[in-house]
């Protein structure tokens, strides 16, 4: 019997069995984008722990471990740092912001401060959204693909395929609660994930007589830097902008809609608190036993072993551990992609039908045609990044940074400085959204900018200083 397939079959029947027993919990289209609101605090917690983490934390950062070594630690920790500030300084704000504008969407809350520029607000900031998660979206779909090709052997092409279908149906069924209790079950197995794993490889070394330190001893990048340097070996400026570039994935949490969402859908502000305890106790061993995945990869096998070093994660699973254990790993690495995915399925369609169709457009309609349409149009979403997923031959590591550098910086200063200042004006959030937008695009094609300083930071820096400084303005005209 295969303990693995058996493992992972069992999974997805869950999954499933999830999306049916909530499909009739959403009485109309709130409920089916932010579950009415009334999520207890280790749902919420979990929920945004494992949307917040994809198939990158359990495939890209592990792989970019493996080939770089220490340097990633940079990444690991400006993502946990990310994570402690904005539920210490957003969450409370947004939870309680978002019920006094009526907003379910972060569009329409951020529209919501004015009394002019509403609409040309919510346009810009729907199709940020999409353009932007349409190529995150893919990365998790990509993800399935990979993971099913290095544990089962089927074509990536297939695995993508499976991956979409599972996650378009759960999604369509079942709305944000479907969502929100998957993530929970999902977020649990991806922790323990990324902690038993590490710890498999490290008594594997043990009993070998060997260990990290001694195997990595004068191994090295493809570049000929050793896999011990945090700096890469570079030192003065060159290291100073490696390690701002590592940090700068603070920025992005600030401005994900995905992420945001989960913290307008708990029952109570109070119960903040509590959730934001949770997620940081996740936080801190999960990217911890990301990193070392990597390293471990590297110290077992040497530089240049596997073809796709996005791969390791479920290669070490299937050959470390129990074939029991391993299938439920591995469905972690599924989980991750599919709690990422099925909330971007989400934002999208909440967006096109709440910000666009419904309050831009103007056009009264019944819960039960926005609810059938935010089914349709997830639908159709799911298909498009499939599409994108299956002809694109991008690193999942390198879309999911892209993604996040549009989606923080177009949405993050504008956010906080919506919350702690208060004082912006709607030509201000133009210009910050406009200028998060166009500079990633850009930034991120000119490679030698890139490398010097991080498109995550240069592109967050602008389009905060041209909220602050338009909003200074046009204060006059502020209404």
């Amino acid at each position: 019997m295969n303990f693995i397939l058996a493992g992972f079959i069992l999974y997805l029947v869950m999954i499933l069995i999830i999306g049916f027993l909530t499909y009739k919990s959403n009485k109309n289209h709130n409920d089916f984008f932010v579950a009415g609101r009334r999520l207890n605090p280790w749902v919420v917690a979990f929920s945004e722990r494992a949307s917040g983490e994809s198939a990158w934390l359990l495939l890209g950062l592990p792989g970019a471990a493996y080939a770089l070594g220490f340097l990633e630690v940079w990444t690991a920790l400006g993502c946990v740092l990310g994570i402690i500030f904005y539920w210490f300084v957003v969450a409370k704000d947004l939870r309680n912001e978002s019920e006094r504008a009526n907003a379910i969407t972060l569009p329409t809350f951020m529209a919501s401060y004015f009394l002019k520029g509403r609409g040309t607000i919510r346009i810009i900031s729907t199709l940020i959204i999409i353009f932007f998660f349409i190529f995150y979206l893919s990365a998790q779909i990509n993800g399935a693909g990979k993971i099913l090709n290095a544990t089962f052997g089927i074509k990536n092409v297939h695995g993508m395929l499976i991956g979409a279908a599972v996650i378009i149906f759960y999604t369509m069924m079942g709305g944000f609660f479907a969502v929100a209790w998957t993530d929970m079950i999902q977020g649990i197995i991806m922790v323990g994930t990324l902690v038993i794993l590490p710890l498999a490889g490290f008594i594997e070394l043990a009993e070998s007589g060997t260990g990290i330190a001694r195997e990595l001893q004068g191994m090295t990048t493809s570049g000929g830097i050793s896999l011990f340097s945090p700096t890469g070996g570079k030192t003065g400026w060159a290291a100073a902008a490696l390690i701002i570039s590592g940090l700068s994935w603070a920025f992005g949490y600030m401005g994900q809609p995905h992420l945001l969402t989960r913290f307008m859908s708990i029952k109570s502000s109070k119960k903040i608190f509590v959730s934001r305890r949770i997620a940081i106790a996740w936080a801190i061993p999960a990217f911890t036993g990301a990193m070392l995945i990597g390293v471990v990869g590297a110290a077992m096998y040497g530089q240049g072993y596997f073809e796709d070093i996005e791969q390791i994660m479920p290669h070490l699973a299937t050959t470390l551990l129990p074939a029991w254990l391993a299938g439920i790993l591995i469905s972690g690495a599924i989980a991750a992609m599919m709690s990422t995915a099925d909330s971007q399925l989400l934002v999208i369609s909440s967006s096109v039908i709440e910000d666009f169709y419904h309050r831009t457009l103007g056009r009264e309609v019944t819960d039960r045609f926005m609810l059938m349409a935010s089914r349709i149009i997830t639908v159709v979403i799911g298909g498009i990044g499939l599409i994108i997923a299956v002809t694109s031959d991008k690193l999942i590591f390198s879309m999911v940074s892209y993604a996040w550098a549009g989606l923080g910086s177009s949405f993050g200063p504008l956010l906080l400085l919506q919350l702690k200042w208060k004082k912006v004006t709607w030509q201000g959030a133009i210009a910050g959204l406009l200028t998060g937008f166009i500079t990633t695009v850009i930034w991120s094609e000119v490679t030698v900018l890139d490398e010097h300083l991080s498109v995550r930071f240069v592109s967050f820096v602008l389009a905060f200083l041209a909220v602050w400084l338009t909003s200074l303005a046009t204060r006059k005209d502020k209404v």
